[in-house]
């Protein structure tokens, strides 16, 4: 039996004005999905505790067969270990985002515009960060290149207590669109963390990188952004918990992390990129490779409709759920039958990003699981949000969901 677990992250969504009050699954084609719908068990799963973060990190930790309230310590530690970053016990670990805000003279004043610098390419995001780490040289902290928007900043915190209390930061994308006065970082450190995020404003302004972009009309990187503190963390390996030899294939740092700490193994697909265009079929060309080649299970991650979903283009959010559908569902379906082993089949977002508000919420999460070996019979039905929540009213607990996945 092998193991399959498609994530479309930020797949589901509540009801839209721009597509007439359905949700993008409602309204996008999918007839892979639809069609397994009528084959598989259809339900509905809670994620992330009311009192977590609604993020990606507390979401898959869930979906690995983690609870995030024993296990998580923060998103950016999850990054650093998919960037090879050494953590020490007195070091706290920050996303570092490049992020494009309004101009201002005064830093305070301005708005959060972009969370991604305008979906910054990964050649301008290298050179933008090396040029940055040669300007941080004299503080007391450390950088790391991750992908495109998304590195981290690692400062040692002394003698502090290892759980710093009262210390505040908000994800860029929570904010788009709004003034960033309310949302800069309050409690201890915050003084430094400002500190930081200006200087790198200082330095940005005249890049080379940024002046280029403008000249094209794009956004700029005029800023890091400092938020999703944590420290080094530590999980029971996959294989221990489930005795399954597994990989992740993703685009995101996060997600490799994830499986590092776990035990699975990390999967880069050239061409991957976390966004609307990415190598969709190579990715599932590497699943179907790792299963081959011995895997029992796969974590397989697709990045585009959450991105979509903080975009507020509901457009693009349908077309990311199409693809997924036409470009990963439907060959990886085809790949499964044609190496001739039965299989069980969870797909699911990890959370919901609403297109209506641009970020991510605690809501329940709709999922499909099917097996191979033992089809299920359904008639007239589709997998969207309020058939699941119709079948199953009550939800499961998240990170539970995967031991019966996996043991039946």
């Amino acid at each position: 039996m092998k193991y399959i677990i498609l994530v479309g992250d930020g797949m589901s969504d509540r009801p839209c004005p721009d597509l007439d009050g359905k949700t993008p699954l409602e309204v996008a084609q999918k007839p892979e999905m639809d069609a397994l719908c009528l084959r598989a068990e259809m339900g509905r799963t809670r994620t992330i505790p009311d009192a977590l973060p609604a993020g990606s990190d507390t979401a898959n930790l869930s979906l690995m067969g983690y609870d995030p309230a024993a296990h998580y310590t923060g998103r950016s530690p999850l990054e650093a270990v998919s960037m090879g970053v050494e953590m020490g016990d007195r070091d706290l670990v920050f996303r570092c985002n490049l992020v494009h805000i309004t101009d201002e003279p005064a830093y305070e004043a301005r708005t959060m515009v972009s969370h991604s610098a305008g979906m910054i390419s990964q050649q301008e995001a290298e050179a933008i960060m090396k040029d940055l780490m040669a300007h941080f040289a004299d503080e007391p902290v450390r950088m790391a290149v991750g992908a495109a928007y998304r590195h981290v900043l690692v400062m040692d915190t002394g003698e502090m207590p290892y759980k710093i209390e009262g210390l505040k930061t908000t994800p860029p994308h929570d904010i788009l669109g709004e003034k960033i006065a309310a949302h800069l970082p309050q409690g201890p450190l915050s003084e430094q963390l400002l500190h930081f995020m200006k200087k790198s404003a200082a330095f940005l302004e005249n890049h080379p990188v940024n002046l280029a972009r403008k000249a094209k009309g794009l956004e700029t990187a005029n800023s890091i952004w400092l938020w999703g503190e944590g420290r080094k963390p530590s999980l029971t390996p996959f294989y221990k918990k489930f005795h399954l030899k597994g990989s992740v294939v993703s685009a995101v740092p996060l997600l490799h992390g994830i499986g590092i700490c776990a035990g699975l193994r990390p999967i880069h697909v050239e061409g991957a990129t976390g966004e609307l265009e990415t190598n969709y079929e190579g990715k599932v060309q590497a699943a179907l490779r790792c299963l081959k080649e011995g895997d029992d299970f796969v974590f397989l991650h697709l990045e585009a409709p959450d991105e979509c979903g903080h975009s507020g283009i509901a457009a693009d959010k349908v077309e990311a759920i199409h693809r997924l559908d036409q470009r990963v569902l439907k060959p990886l379906l085809a790949g499964l039958a044609d190496m001739g082993e039965d299989y069980r089949l969870l797909v699911l977002p990890d959370h919901a990003t609403p297109l209506t508000l641009r970020t991510h919420v605690h809501d329940p999460i709709p999922y499909l699981l099917y097996d191979s070996s033992h089809p299920q019979q359904h008639a007239d039905r589709r997998y969207t949000e309020a058939q699941a929540a119709a079948l199953c009213p009550e939800p499961s607990i998240g990170h539970e969901l995967i031991a019966r996945f996996l043991l039946g």
